[in-house]
């Protein structure tokens, strides 16, 4: 299984670039939208060089194309509403409810794609998902009961939009390489980003930033690292099993929690992270369940 190893590099990879966006967008920008234009010109400007270099395979059908430019957007549309999220809430939350999409690529996958899936390959997404619940779960004091966050909604959409996402690309990756599926996925990001967020007030902001120059300079190392995220995610997907390659990227929850456990320790002014002893005990249970998903689809594989 030579994606297996891409698929754990990219969740530990791509953990750092949740920890910086969120830093980014709770501490730096003056606005989501401040943080989403010098995002989207990078990204933009990227995507053409990549498609340029390398081009789409002679005699693919306008169908692959499509599929491939509805799976970007609709990538894009998620990561919209998980950043919007970021604002209010901790990264070592949303994340573990944002990657309960293998369980919707999976559903996604077997009818649509034909794979198959026995009941242990089942049983570990089901365990990897069930994090998603007790980490959004919180006591209500007044009702002394148990209830969701009210971003639990939001972030469930960006889940199975992120799902269909990733199924939409595996279909396309059959016909065109996982470059060329990049360029257009960068392409949708960069130009939906572009259209949400271009405006001459935002603008006005970004130039009125402190640490101007440093700030955009912390955006690009980051964004290059989602550039390496996004080329090793489609590598894995173009090898593997879809379902399967979707369930090990969602253990990026596990690593996200010990960077900003790390970071709340010793430079606590970098996130807004919350690390009672309660919130540990309740975070770490439910990265268990993640661990133990993919211990049994390590086993099933």
């Amino acid at each position: 299984m030579t994606w297996l190893p891409i698929a754990i590099s990219v969740a530990a990879i791509t953990a750092v670039v949740s920890i910086l966006d969120s830093h980014l967008i709770t501490k730096r920008f003056p606005s989501l939208q401040a943080y989403l234009a010098p995002v989207g010109i990078f990204h933009f400007l990227v995507g053409l060089i990549i498609i340029t270099i390398n081009p789409l395979p002679e005699g693919t059908g306008a169908g692959v194309v499509a599929v491939a430019f509805v799976s970007g957007i609709v990538r894009v549309t998620a990561t919209l509403l998980m950043l919007r999220t970021m604002r209010s809430e901790e990264v070592s939350r949303i994340m573990p409810v944002v990657n309960t999409s293998p369980i919707f690529v999976a559903l996604l996958a077997v009818p649509v794609l034909g794979e198959a899936l026995g009941w242990l390959e089942w049983l570990a997404i089901i365990i990897t998902v069930s994090g998603a619940v007790l980490i959004s779960a919180q006591w209500d004091s007044q009702s002394k009961g148990i209830r969701l966050r009210r971003s639990f909604v939001t972030l469930m959409v960006s889940s199975i939009l992120f799902g269909a996402a990733n199924t939409g690309s595996k279909y396309a990756l059959d016909y065109i390489s996982f470059w060329s599926m990049y360029g257009i996925s960068a392409v949708c990001m960069g130009g939906v980003f572009l259209i949400y967020s271009l405006r001459p007030s935002v603008l006005g902001e970004i130039r009125n930033m402190e640490q101007r120059s440093k700030v955009l300079g912390l955006t690009a190392f980051n964004e290059a690292i989602v550039i390496v995220g996004f080329v090793m995610s489609f590598w894995a997907m173009e090898q593997g099993p879809v379902s399967l390659v979707s369930t090990i990227l969602g253990t990026r929850p596990a690593f996200v929690f010990i960077y900003a456990l790390v970071l709340s320790f010793f430079f606590p002014a970098v996130l807004n992270e919350r690390f009672s002893r309660g919130v540990i005990i309740t975070k770490v249970i439910s990265i268990g369940l993640v661990i133990g998903g993919v211990a049994l689809l390590t086993l099933a594989g």
